[in-house]
C-alpha cells in the first residue's frame, strides 16, 4: 500500500519524516561529494591507491585493528570472514543468532557459496546468551555476533554478558567476529571507545550507508594475515572493482561527519520512546532504546493503519513510516523506526500530534 505511485506522489510532497534522514537524489548525492573533493585526487584501481588505502588504515586505526580492507558490501565481508575462520579451525560449523542477517537475508549464501553449516544459537525472540552457547555439542569453527541486533530492535547486551561470551570463546579457542553494521550506534550505550569494543573480536565489520549515509560499502577489519587472505577471497567473489571511489568517498564524508552524533540520535529514540509510551496501541521494543532504533508495535488493522499514515503524510507533511510488517498477532503490525537526521528535526509536540492523528484516522 506505501509503495503504490499514488503514496510515491504523497511521499515526494512530505517534507519531515520520522526515521532516518531526508531523502536525496543521485545529483544531490554526487554535489555534496564534489564539494569535499581533492582536485587533485587519483582514483584508485583494482583496492591501490591512496584513496582507499588512507580510508583503510583510518578505519584499522578507529577499530584498533592492525589491517581492514574495504568492500561493496557487508554480505560479501562476512561471509568471507567466517569462511577463512571456519577454514582455519578445520569445521565448517559456524554460529549465530537465528536472525542472524546471513540467516534471515541472504538467500544460505554462506551455505551455498561457501560450504558452510550454521549453528542457530538460543531463541529467535531474545539476544543468545552464555548459556545458549555452552548448550552447542558441536564443534564451532566461528561465532558471528550482531551488535546491535537488528531484528530485535537495536536491542544490545550487558557489557559484563558480552565479555563473559567473550571470555568463554577465547577459552575454548573459537574465533569471534562481529555484525557490526550498526556498530557506530552501539558506543553511546557501553560508553566506550569503538577499539575498545571491537577488541573483543577477531574480526569486524563495519557499514558506512546505515547510518552513516553513503552511497554503499564496508570495511572488513581484523588481523594483518585474515585480511590479506580476504582481499583473495574478495576477488574471487568479484568485489574487487577496478573503481570503488565514490563509496569510500561517501563513507569516509559519513563517518567525519556523522559517528559523533551517535549520543543526540539515541537521545532523540529515548526522547520518542518517552513520548509514545502513554499510548495503549503502542508498544516499543526495547524501551527504552538501547541505541537510536527500536521496533513500534501497532494494534490496529494494516490496512487501516496504511491508509491512515497517507492521510497524516497529506495533512501534516510528516511520513511516519515507509513499510508495516505483520507479526504473530493478527491485530498488531510493526515498523522499524531509526532516528537519523531527519529525526532530530520534528519537536515532541509534532511526533505526539502525528501519532494521534495517525491512530484516530485508523480507528475512525
Amino acid at each position: 500500500m506505501l509503495d503504490t505511485p499514488e503514496a510515491k506522489e504523497i511521499f515526494k510532497f512530505c517534507n519531515r519524516f520520522l526515521t532516518h534522514d531526508y531523502p536525496k537524489n543521485p545529483r544531490q548525492v554526487l554535489s555534496e561529494l564534489l564539494e569535499m573533493l581533492d582536485p587533485n585526487l587519483e582514483a584508485d584501481r583494482y583496492g591501490q591507491g591512496e584513496v582507499i588505502t588512507s580510508f583503510e588504515e583510518e578505519v584499522a586505526g578507529l577499530l584498533g585493528k592492525e589491517a581492514a580492507v574495504f568492500m561493496p558490501s557487508g554480505t560479501m565481508c562476512q561471509q568471507i570472514a567466517l569462511r577463512i575462520w571456519s577454514q582455519r579451525q578445520r569445521t565448517a560449523n559456524v554460529a549465530f543468532h537465528p536472525k542472524c542477517h546471513l540467516e534471515t537475508h541472504e538467500e544460505k549464501a554462506y551455505q551455498r557459496l561457501h560450504g558452510l553449516h550454521g549453528i542457530l544459537v538460543g531463541s529467535a525472540d531474545r539476544l543468545l546468551t552464555l548459556a545458549d552457547l555452552k548448550a552447542i555439542t558441536e564443534p564451532i569453527g566461528a561465532l558471528l555476533i550482531e551488535l546491535p541486533q537488528r531484528d530485535l530492535g537495536g536491542q544490545l547486551p550487558s557489557w559484563e554478558a558480552l565479555s563473559e561470551i567473550i571470555a568463554w570463546t577465547r577459552e575454548c579457542g573459537i574465533p569471534t567476529h562481529l555484525d557490526g553494521a550498526r556498530l557506530w550506534e552501539c558506543q553511546p550505550f557501553y560508553q566506550r571507545e569503538y577499539a575498545q569494543i571491537a577488541a573483543l573480536f577477531d574480526t569486524v565489520y563495519v557499514s558506512f550507508y546505515k547510518v552513516l549515509g553513503g552511497i554503499a560499502g564496508s570495511v572488513l577489519a581484523g588481523p594483518t594475515d585474515v585480511i590479506a587472505e580476504a582481499r583473495t577471497w574478495q576477488r574471487r567473489h568479484g568485489g574487487n572493482l577496478i573503481h570503488l571511489y565514490p563509496y569510500v568517498l561517501s563513507a569516509q564524508k559519513g563517518l567525519r561527519e556523522r559517528v559523533g552524533r551517535m549520543e543526540s540520535y539515541r537521545a532523540k529514540a529515548t526522547e520518542i520512546a518517552t513520548l509514545l509510551a502513554p499510548f495503549s496501541e503502542i508498544t516499543l521494543v526495547p524501551n527504552p532504546p538501547h541505541t537510536n532504533m527500536m521496533h513500534l508495535y501497532l494494534r490496529g488493522e494494516r490496512a487501516k493503519l496504511e491508509d491512515a499514515a497517507l492521510e497524516v503524510a497529506k495533512e501534516t507533511g510528516i511520513w511516519l513510516f515507509s513499510w508495516l510488517a505483520s507479526t504473530a498477532l493478527p491485530t498488531t503490525t510493526m515498523f522499524e523506526l531509526t532516528v537519523g537526521e531527519a529525526t532530530l528535526d520534528l519537536s515532541k509536540q509534532e511526533i505526539v500530534a502525528a501519532f494521534q492523528l495517525l491512530l484516530a484516522k485508523a480507528s475512525a
